[in-house]
């Protein structure tokens, strides 16, 4: 990747993780995990057993739960550390350190795509080409589901809960505009307030045409 500002953001995110990695996963280890809404809205539409992928998977805690439920299932971050501790909670599930800029999967590899709070950490531009690019790795009919920060002020965030993490914020037609342009066909777009996690957020179900 060039050392351009994109770059450096993004670096900075990672960066800010690496440091936090074991807070990160004590803090989420402590959490009853109960899955979200907008997870088991995304998991009704898929296939039986079908092929997911988990676009900043982080520990692992989602794509496990993929795996128990039947689901074939490929976790990718960036995080070393996070990976690391994903890796040791389960050993059998393939988790990948990977880019989101640059994914190493062919098309139409998936029946679904899982973008809890990941496609954030990238500037606005580079999330609209993303989103492209993974339409072309789900396979027609195929459907993806994200989370995003809802907002107008996107920033490199230094105090609070893990300093240091860029977050890109959306407005509602802002992301619709993105989403279609990239090919998706939108089943769901709305902005919720503390559901998942604290603030407000975008949270997204589409769909590949054919």
């Amino acid at each position: 990747m060039p050392h351009d500002n994109t770059t450096q953001l993004v670096l900075q995110t990672i960066d800010a993780y690496e440091r936090s990695a074991k807070e990160c996963i004590a803090r989420w280890n402590r959490r009853r995990h109960r899955r979200p809404l907008l997870l088991l809205e995304w998991l009704q539409c898929l296939p039986t057993g079908g092929r997911l992928l988990d676009l900043g998977c982080g520990g692992g805690k989602d794509a496990g739960d993929f795996d128990r439920r039947g689901y074939g299932v490929v976790g990718v971050d960036r995080t070393n550390a996070l990976l690391s501790a994903g890796r040791r909670q389960y050993p059998s599930l393939p988790l990948i350190r990977a880019d989101l800029r640059d994914l190493p999967f062919q098309a139409r590899s998936f029946d679904g795509l899982w973008a809890a709070a990941s496609l954030m950490h990238l500037p606005k531009p580079v999330a609209r080409r993303i989103l492209a690019d993974l339409y072309r790795l789900v396979r027609p009919g195929g459907f993806f589901a994200a989370t995003v920060t809802y907002g107008v002020k996107s920033r490199l965030v230094t105090d609070g809960w893990v300093p240091g993490r860029y977050f890109a914020r959306w407005k509602k037609e802002e992301l619709a505009r993105a989403v279609r342009r990239a090919g998706w066909n939108i089943l769901e777009l709305k902005v919720v307030t503390n559901r998942e996690r604290k603030g407000r957020w975008i949270n997204l179900i589409a769909r590949r045409r054919g």
